[in-house]
């Protein structure tokens, strides 16, 4: 197995059993501008630790796997130029050949399965995009949920994705899709998509529960808990539809395929509304954090029970 580099922090609460969630490391290097992306991660984290558990962000390092990351690898990865944005499909080429990447959904999955995270955090995780009929554009975040049994809460799937498409595919990919605390399944930033969610709980250790269950049962892959954005930072659908439909034109004329689809969109949306919309990111992201804790903390009790 390829070796781990724990933080201090990260290596301390798993030798004292203490619930860890672990934290993606693309908000840091594709999500945001310097300063504003580390002091981000720095309030995720802070967060976790208000919540009694311990923040495990995780990156690729000068080929090294790292665990949780110190203040000053914060700021050396906020800052970096040229950071590879890594997914399963170039993960371990990054690693065997000494690079630099931020982890993904998918990727953080990976990571934090070979530690033995268990619940992991997020905005929102990739899906489906729209036209995927005829560029078969389907992120590596749906297959991994199908494979990796880590638990990810994030606000729903991102808004400018196929949703509809995106939940056959994670049924048809047996992921338990799980909505905290109503019946619809939430768009990311804003808090319904106006569809009917696969399942719903409204408490963090009935999630913990199912989560230990499928495990005890055999079945592959992990679970997506969908939390909707606190409702004073959302933006409602009905705003945001024409914004996104404005985006993906941009796109489309302007030939952005592939990785590059998402960040351009998401810049778009930036600045059509003014930065409402990397507000509310960082609302939600902040929200999934603490739902996170909850679903790790009542993990960590069923394993000492």
């Amino acid at each position: 197995m390829i070796p781990l580099t724990l933080s201090p922090e990260v290596a301390k609460a798993q030798a004292d059993g203490t619930p860890i969630v672990a934290l993606e490391s693309t908000i840091i290097t594709h999500g945001m501008p310097w300063p504003q992306n580390v002091e981000t991660a720095r309030m995720v984290e802070a967060v976790v630790r208000d919540g009694g558990a311990v923040p495990a962000t995780i990156a690729v390092i000068d080929g090294a796997l790292h665990i949780g990351l110190t203040d000053a690898q914060l700021d050396v990865l906020g800052q970096a130029k040229g950071v590879a944005k890594l997914s399963r499909a170039d993960m371990a080429a990054c690693i065997a050949t000494g690079g630099t990447g931020a982890t993904t959904v998918a990727a953080t999955m990976i990571a934090a399965h070979l530690a033995g995270i268990e619940v992991f955090a997020t905005g929102g995780i990739g899906g489906v995009h729209r036209g995927a009929e005829t560029s078969f554009d389907i992120s590596a975040d749906l297959a991994e949920l199908a494979q990796t049994a880590v638990t990810v809460v994030a606000a729903g799937a991102k808004a400018i994705l196929d949703i509809p498409k995106t939940l056959e595919v994670l049924e048809t990919s047996g992921v338990p899709v799980i909505t905290f605390g109503q019946k619809d399944f939430p768009a990311f930033w804003s808090r319904s998509s106006g569809l009917d969610s696969p399942l719903s709980m409204d408490n963090p250790a009935d999630i913990a529960r199912a989560h230990r269950t499928r495990n005890a049962m055999g079945l592959p892959g992990g679970q997506l808990v969908a939390n909707p954005i606190p409702a004073k930072a959302e933006i409602p659908h009905a705003d945001l539809a024409p914004v996104i439909e404005t985006a993906l034109a941009a796109a489309k004329a302007q030939g952005i395929a592939a990785k590059q689809v998402t960040p351009f969109l998401l810049d778009h949306i930036f600045h059509a509304t003014e930065g409402a919309s990397l507000t509310a990111n960082i609302a939600l992201v902040k929200n999934n954090a603490a739902l996170a804790v909850r679903i790790a903390t009542a993990l960590t009790g069923l394993r000492e029970g």
